[in-house]
C-alpha cells in the first residue's frame, strides 16, 4: 500500500474533486447559470467535501481529521439534495442527475470507509494528546 504523504494522495479527495468538477461545470450553462442562489449553493457545498478532507487531513490526528470528515459527509447530503432542485427546476437531465448521485453517492461511501479505518488507528492529533495527557494526569492526583 502507497504511503499517504498529502491530502492529494487521497483517493477521495480526488474523487471530491471530480464531483466538484463536475458539478461546476453544470452550473455553467444554461438557466442553471442563471440561478445565482442555487449555484452558488451547490458549488459551495461540493467545494466543502473536498476541503474538509484537506483541512481534516492537515490536523494530523485521526479524531480531529474524523470530526471533518462527518462536514464532509454532511455535504455530500447537501449536493444530493440541491441536484434533485436542479433536476426538478429542470437545469439538469435526469441522466445527469443519476450521474452526479452516484458520483456523489461513491464519494459518501469512500468517506465513510476512511472514517471506520481512522476510528481503528492509535493516531492522535496535538490537541488530543494534550487532552489525555491532562485526563491522565488527573487521575493520577
Amino acid at each position: 500500500m502507497a504511503t499517504i504523504q498529502s491530502f492529494e494522495d487521497l483517493k477521495v479527495w480526488q474523487k471530491a474533486r471530480i464531483l466538484c468538477s463536475e458539478i461546476f461545470s453544470s452550473t455553467s450553462i444554461g438557466n442553471f447559470s442563471k440561478d445565482f442562489g442555487l449555484k452558488d449553493q451547490i458549488n459551495r457545498a461540493s467545494g466543502s467535501i473536498m476541503d474538509n478532507i484537506a483541512e481534516g487531513f492537515g490536523r494530523k490526528g485521526n479524531l480531529e481529521f474524523i470530526n471533518f470528515l462527518t462536514y464532509s459527509s454532511g455535504s455530500v447530503c447537501e449536493c444530493k439534495s440541491q441536484l434533485y432542485k436542479a433536476f426538478d427546476r429542470n437545469y439538469i437531465t435526469e441522466a445527469k442527475r443519476k450521474e452526479l448521485l452516484d458520483l456523489a453517492d461513491e464519494v459518501g461511501k469512500m468517506i465513510s470507509s476512511l472514517m471506520s479505518y481512522l476510528g481503528g488507528t492509535e493516531l492522535r492529533g496535538a490537541k488530543f494528546k494534550a487532552r489525555e495527557k491532562k485526563i491522565n494526569e488527573s487521575i493520577k492526583q
